[in-house]
């Protein structure tokens, strides 16, 4: 497995590790299991042309194990270690820790671990690496202070593939199911743009097992939540982006919404090298690839789709946008 950029070893202005951690051992604390089931993409309603671009054709599987019982307990207690960072995602979710990759060297080298990334790689069925950029991997959503609003609402998530992983047990959490909409992001616009929100037989909670236990995900086009709480309690979620090494899929990833709750010291300096790599790697590519007796608008049409992800990049860092997409 190789990584896709090498994860800094300094940290952001005013970031500072936890203490007295213990060292991650993946002997220790990962117990990985393969999903029983795969939900794809065409199942979830999407078209052959809306599917061929993207890295996978997994829209989400079953659960399947990722702790074992001794991490489970680690990643709980370095959990509500980093609770006393929470900040809002604006409108969408109350509580949320995002950086912890920066505080915790144990939830770090979880999210770098190459033995789940090769395990999330033979699920996704392509290969991946741990996401470029430290804001998107160990994302951490806490319950919010009301029970009668959802953890956090109908979205789609801002980077293609992803893992969310149950951190409290949740077979003893009053509420706050992980669910996701038996449909495509279209139809899900179409009922917000109706009032209404994804409800009954085309709402499925996997029934997550048990602390440690995830889904995997394809983030940017599955429509998903965490459900309301029936009591107040602790609940705590976890999620781990990763990419795909075929730099020629859609990158599928948003700026906009990023700026809502992210650090700009730190944010900035991921996309501009999130982005350097997407070009980096698909300019070798076509480095590789091309022959003679290109037309001078074939070899235009080539360079100009090899840097794509820059050029987005840079009109995207000039805009001052910023807003949090959800379906409610």
């Amino acid at each position: 497995m190789t990584a896709a950029v090498t994860f800094s070893d300094s940290q952001p202005t005013g970031y500072e590790w936890l203490g007295d951690e213990p060292t991650f051992d993946p002997g220790r604390h990962l117990a990985l299991t393969e999903p029983d089931e795969i939900v794809t993409l065409a199942d979830l309603g999407y078209s052959p042309d809306e599917i061929t671009a993207k890295a996978t054709g997994l829209g989400i599987s079953s659960p399947f194990r990722i702790l074992s019982d001794e991490g489970a307990a680690v990643m709980l207690g370095t959990a509500r270690r980093l609770r006393a960072y929470c900040r809002a995602a604006g409108e969408r979710i109350e509580n949320t820790v995002r950086g912890g990759v920066y505080r915790s060297r144990w939830l770090r080298d979880l999210c770098l671990s190459p033995d789940v990334a090769a395990h999330l790689g033979r699920i996704y069925g392509t290969e991946v690496a741990p996401h470029p950029m430290g804001l998107q991997l160990g994302h951490l959503n806490y319950e919010p202070s009301r029970i009668d609003t959802a953890v956090d609402k109908w979205h789609h998530d801002t980077l293609p593939l992803d893992y969310v992983m149950t951190v409290t047990d949740p077979t003893i959490t009053p509420g706050g199911r992980f669910e996701y909409f038996v449909g495509t992001k279209a139809e899900a616009a179409e009922l917000k743009a109706a009032g209404q929100v994804p409800s009954g037989d085309r709402v499925v909670a996997p029934g997550l097992p048990g602390p440690g236990w995830a889904v995997a995900l394809h983030g940017d086009m599955v429509v998903h939540r965490g459900g309301p709480l029936s009591a107040q309690a602790e609940r705590i979620t976890m999620v781990n982006g990763y990419v795909s090494l075929d730099a020629a899929s859609d990158a599928q990833s948003r700026l906009v919404d990023l700026r809502v709750v992210d650090d700009p010291e730190v944010l900035f300096y991921e996309w501009s090298r999130f982005a350097a790599w997407r070009a980096k790697t698909r300019l070798e590519t076509l480095i590789d690839s091309v022959g003679f007796g290109l037309t001078a608008s074939q070899a235009a049409d080539l360079l100009e789709k090899a840097i794509e992800d820059v050029t987005v990049a840079v009109a995207q860092l000039r805009s001052d946008d910023q807003a949090i997409d959800h379906y409610e």
